[in-house]
């Protein structure tokens, strides 16, 4: 490497975003309460409720979008019998990148007999974005969860649309420290052709997952029950958990079917999904 290119390199990393949220929060005679707030870089999180029995707890980026090389650390812990749930202020934004991936670390613990509704707004990704995701759930004995990630490739009412990128979307989840639940997505350059493919996502441009546990099937019967869907929806329970798959054509129509999905689950929906 040339010393003009080594300090090119040097200035680029200098300029990148590392940012990092610690939360923990604990019950204390039935109301939950943080107890520990670390914020590092453009990551904020506020709560803009009244304590009460659940905490909710929004993230804010205020670099207003996430570009190549840049990392984003989320580390939230919910103490026994604590309850949080946690949206975001706007969908993210990840941007086109010459080279180096965007980086986003979830690391989400749930103590025994707590629970997480962990509920971000979508992800949209722009036309040659790169990022890689690893998201790590620990729950422990009576822990409940409910996760629901969406995925937008492009802005169709901007008549963008995604044909190249890299997309590494890695899941782990561990139940009292066994390995329960375990998948990754990886799209290499040609994401358009990919996303073209029938078993893929027929040409649709908005893709979403929810994982929710406990559950089984009579949980997930409502679901299956709804008829006013605007994109494909499936769900299936087993061991415990189950996980919904979303794709539809656009972020609008994929927002109305998960909002319809959680609903039917009985889940309350962060006030920012309302407005």
């Amino acid at each position: 490497m040339t010393t003009a290119v080594a300090d090119q390199a040097e200035v680029f990393a200098a300029n990148r975003a590392r940012s990092r949220i610690e939360l923990t929060v604990a019950s204390a005679d039935g109301t939950t309460r943080r107890s520990r707030v670390l914020e590092e870089g453009p990551l904020r999180v506020r709560f803009p409720g009244p304590p009460s029995g659940a905490l909710e707890a929004v993230v804010v980026n205020t670099a207003g979008g996430i570009a190549g090389g840049d990392r984003l650390d989320i580390d939230i812990t919910v103490g026994e019998g604590a309850h949080l749930t946690v949206t975001t202020a706007a969908a993210e934004k990840i941007y086109r990148s010459l080279d180096p991936a965007a980086a986003i670390h979830l690391d989400l613990r749930v103590g025994a007999n707590g629970s997480l509704l962990w509920l971000p707004q979508e992800t949209i990704l722009f036309d040659r974005a790169r990022l890689r995701r690893t998201i790590d759930l620990h729950l422990d004995e009576g822990a409940t969860l409910v996760l629901a990630e969406a995925l937008v490739f492009g802005r169709a009412a901007m008549g963008e649309a995604v044909e190249q990128g890299r997309l590494f979307d890695r899941w782990r989840v561990r139940r009292n420290g066994r390995l329960v639940f375990a998948e990754a997505l990886r799209f290499d350059e040609a994401i358009g052709a990919s996303l073209r493919e029938p078993a893929v996502a027929g040409g649709r441009s908005a893709v979403a997952t929810l994982l929710m546990c406990p559950a089984d099937a009579a949980r997930i019967a409502p679901v299956r029950a709804r008829a006013d869907r605007r994109g494909e929806v499936a769900i299936s329970a087993w061991n415990g958990f189950a996980v919904a798959r979303f794709v539809a054509a656009d972020g609008a129509a994929l927002r109305y079917d998960l909002m319809a999905a959680l609903s039917a689950l009985g889940v309350v929906l962060p006030r920012l999904w309302l407005n």
